[in-house]
């Protein structure tokens, strides 16, 4: 999974964020980063994974890969979390796969920016089994593979590279869409 080549890593980053959707194929890290850097900005946090539908973790724990009609529900509910947040203008970072563009469309709004969690193959392949817990196999991540569409330059997103440490790309994903913490309530 090359990093976005139709993105300039040196541009002007996205415009300033109100919801963060830390996207990327299973092993990214996407959970790790987004735990990270929702504790750092004290903004509030989801994890994906577990709005999904009960059917759709049987089907995946069995070793089946989820098609865009096990998707849709799923995704609508991380849209109404996301579209919540804008609302009420609440910061919040939410993780969610996002592979395809059409799913990336199901969730954007003004406010939101992608940050996709990018790597090779071989990388994911050795996050994902050391990772324990977890109802995705790492069989599944062919899958995934074959399904990602990275992020194109019409996008809201921004593409970190995995490899350094997970503090390493929040520190990254803080500076390049210069991030502030909510201040504390006194």
């Amino acid at each position: 999974m090359p990093a976005d080549e139709n993105r300039d890593p040196e541009a002007t980053p996205p415009s300033t964020p109100l919801v963060l959707v830390i996207m990327g194929v299973s092993g990214s890290g996407k959970s790790t980063v987004a735990g990270l850097l929702a504790g750092r900005l004290g903004w509030d946090l989801a994890e994906g994974d577990d709005m999904h539908p009960a059917a759709n973790v049987a089907k995946m724990a069995a070793g089946h890969p989820l098609d865009d009609e096990d998707r849709w529900p799923w995704l609508d509910t991380i849209a109404a979390w996301i579209h919540q947040h804008e609302a009420s203008g609440t910061p919040g970072i939410i993780t969610c796969s996002a592979l395809k563009k059409i799913y990336r469309d199901r969730l954007r709004g003004h406010d939101v920016v992608f940050v996709f969690l990018s790597g090779s193959q071989d990388q994911i392949a050795t996050r994902l089994t050391a990772r324990h817990g977890h109802y995705m196999p790492s069989s599944l991540l062919q899958s995934q593979i074959d399904t990602l569409e990275a992020p194109t330059a019409d996008e809201n997103a921004l593409t970190i590279a995995v490899g350094g440490t997970p503090q390493h790309e929040v520190t990254e994903i803080v500076n390049r869409l210069d991030l502030k913490p909510i201040p504390p309530i006194n």
